[in-house]
């Protein structure tokens, strides 16, 4: 099948099919005319390829794992494992970090809201001692 075909069946981008070539991820067979051809095994390799980029994998950590599993189930290609727990290390480095942001994001906003509500209180205060048009008693 053509690379249009191909986009069309997976739901991915000429572009995308292109680039995925280009890291070694798809390897089609060139025509004569020079037109890419890619077997019918071509679909289930760009559905993992796409499961894969879901989980959060680079194409680079793809690459070094992608032939094994298209062949063999994940549980028999070793080089599958490091790269999980690599990936999970690096999520709790992600969620660690995000939740230092939230976290002084949260400390930001009761700041603000302490000094506004500090600022209204005292503006209530002073216009209390005004008189009707606004002129402070100052006892003379």
């Amino acid at each position: 099948m053509k690379i249009g075909e191909l986009a069309r069946r997976t739901g991915v981008s000429i572009r995308s099919l292109r680039y995925y070539e280009e890291q070694g991820l798809l390897a089609p067979v060139r025509a004569d005319n020079g037109y890419r051809v890619y077997s019918p095994f071509a679909v289930e390799q760009v559905e993992r390829i796409q499961f894969y980029l879901g989980l959060g994998f680079s194409t680079e950590q793809l690459a070094g794992f992608l032939h094994c599993v298209l062949q063999h189930k994940e549980a028999f290609c070793r080089d599958v494992l490091p790269v999980y727990e690599s990936k999970i290390a690096e999520l709790d480095e992600q969620i660690r970090l995000l939740s230092s942001i939230k976290s002084n994001l949260e400390e930001r906003v009761r700041s603000i809201v302490a000094e506004r509500h500090e600022a209204e209180t005292n503006r209530t205060e002073r216009d209390k001692g005004a008189d009707s048009d606004g002129h402070y008693d100052d006892g003379r």
